[in-house]
């Protein structure tokens, strides 16, 4: 039986091809489930007994939140890896993740402005939460805008990946903030360590959104990561000969 070596896709050559046949999969996912959690959410679950209908925008809200924290800390992890072992695949992932990243905390802001107004009566307060997500989301930007201003591709990998390392301190003050400071912002509905304070039926449509914005953010990344490998591999035998690059050419 033969045995899969991870090792094998930890090349830009090995893993453009992968990338390409996981793509279409994926956008398959984060559409089934995107659907399927909408449909639930907005017309399978009840009402709640105290936001009334106003509570569905977490359906978004919520995985969005995750999501930008999540891809903060794999970005952090591949710029770790980069500066570790010097891999190139390492920092085009952390490139790739950043502005998915910077889309999920806009998107967090946005849908929680839209819940704030009527349930504390303003866009915006600088809660603890709000404006650590505020900070979030401008650390991407930072990580986007210093890699984008240095011409070395080198330099600019390192720079970032600091960047990225040292703003990731930010992701558990995001999670803890309610915990550690008096907020508005309620506390979390999901948790690992004790039971989900809302019904099934909201909690499972809430997972699948957040699957959804998972296979999303997988999906583009993987496309991103192919933009950047044939950009930054452009001049080597293996992309020149790619079907997409060589037909541009002729």
């Amino acid at each position: 039986m033969t045995r899969l070596n991870w090792f094998t896709f930890s090349s830009p050559a090995t893993f453009y091809p992968l990338a390409g046949k996981c793509i279409p999969w994926l956008w398959a996912i984060a559409a089934l489930f995107g659907l399927s959690g909408l449909f639930m959410g907005f017309f399978v679950a009840p009402t709640d007994a105290v936001q009334g209908e106003g509570y569905r925008i977490i359906f978004v809200h919520v995985p969005a939140s995750w999501m930008s924290m999540l891809i903060y800390v794999v970005m952090a992890g591949w710029a770790a890896a980069g500066l570790i072992f010097n891999t190139r695949l390492s920092y085009v992932m952390a490139q790739a993740l950043a502005p998915t990243g910077a889309l999920m905390a806009v998107l967090s802001l946005a849908t929680g402005s839209l819940w704030g107004k009527p349930m504390w009566g303003t866009w915006w307060i600088w809660d603890a939460r709000l404006t650590s997500e505020l900070i979030l989301l401008f650390l991407y930007l930072g990580y986007i805008g210093l890699h984008s201003s240095i011409d070395d591709t080198r330099r600019a990998d390192k720079a970032s990946a600091v960047l990225a390392l040292v703003g990731v301190v930010n992701v558990p003050i995001i999670y803890f903030s309610v915990k550690w400071w008096n907020t508005l912002h309620q506390g979390a509905s999901v948790s690992l360590t004790r039971s989900p304070s809302m019904a099934q039926l909201m909690l499972w449509g809430m997972l699948l959104m957040a699957l959804s914005f998972w296979a999303y953010t997988l999906a583009i990344v993987c496309y991103r990561v192919r933009s950047l490998i044939i950009e930054r591999e452009r001049h080597t035998e293996w992309v020149q000969a790619l079907p997409e690059v060589s037909g541009v050419k002729a």
